[in-house]
């Protein structure tokens, strides 16, 4: 018995704020909308990309998190690190780790989200 993957991971927003969070994370980073189950709250939204599940929640005491964080794979992290530039997100270097390029950035909200690339 154990853990045998992972099925989506939850960051906070603070209320309102879904819109923003769309246009961040499907406008810039290519995550779709999917439908939530109508028993769940109304407030946030689930959003996928390949076999990757984000739910957005609204947390009505809402703190970044700015040091816990989601690390997304992505196919052409130069072009992305462009995109979110041309769009007024700043993108941050951290230290290397083996076999990967990656930076920081932060959503709307000031949480933090690392962007990897395997090389």
């Amino acid at each position: 018995m154990g853990v045998i993957g992972l099925d989506h991971v939850q960051i906070a927003i603070p209320e309102d704020g879904e819109d923003a969070a769309r246009g961040f994370f499907c406008g810039l980073l290519g995550f779709a909308e999917v439908p939530k189950p109508a028993n769940l709250s109304p407030s946030g939204c689930w959003l996928t990309s390949g076999a990757v599940a984000l739910h957005i929640g609204v947390d009505p005491d809402f703190r970044p998190a700015t040091k816990a964080h989601p690390a997304f794979l992505v196919d052409d992290l130069a072009a992305l690190r462009e995109r979110l530039e041309a769009a007024g997100c700043e993108t941050r270097d951290d230290k290397p780790v083996e076999g990967y390029e990656r930076f920081f950035t932060s959503d709307p909200f000031g949480n933090r989200i690392e962007l990897m690339q395997k090389v």
